[in-house]
């Protein structure tokens, strides 16, 4: 397992295909910001939660020129299905390999129901438009999540 990230790292870069197929790279994001939120699965009631509440805020986002993004192991099929279901506006990035899972370190072991399994721990980083991470937000719990993220990146542009 890697090590964790936090706050002052450099965000590793990487490339990733979106629901539809586009590749997007971190990279090309300099000069705004960027709340990169990895979630365990599409159509869960958390992560869909999590989703449509940081779409509602897109505009917000948009206003502090931040881009929201959304990673998990599912497929482009899948986010693109979640994404129409559920009329979500954030950028949804597939990683079946757990490459960039691996890299920000929240690929771990899980338990539940006495089992243990290797799973993604719901995070979220905020990266500055220079690349560095400014703050990590781990183990999150969805209620007001979204609006916590926008405070703090309105607190730091």
């Amino acid at each position: 397992m890697t090590q964790r990230l936090t706050a002052g790292d450099p965000a590793p870069d990487f490339t990733l295909n979106d629901k539809d197929g586009t590749p997007f790279s971190l990279s090309e994001s300099r000069g705004k910001w960027v709340v990169l939120y990895f979630y365990p699965r599409d159509n869960t009631s958390g992560c869909t939660t999590e989703a449509k509440d940081f779409s509602a805020r897109q505009p917000d986002f948009n206003q502090q020129q931040a881009l929201v993004i959304g990673i998990s192991a599912d497929s482009q099929a899948s986010h693109a299905k979640f994404a129409q279901k559920h009329g979500l506006s954030v950028t949804l990035l597939s990683d079946p390999e757990h490459l960039v899972l691996e890299r920000y370190g929240v690929w771990q072991k899980k338990k539940m129901a006495g089992r243990e399994y290797m799973g993604i721990v719901r995070t979220t980083f905020l990266i500055n438009p220079e690349g560095i991470i400014r703050e990590v937000w781990e183990k999150v719990k969805v209620k007001d999540h979204a609006d916590a993220v926008y405070k703090r990146l309105c607190s730091l542009s």
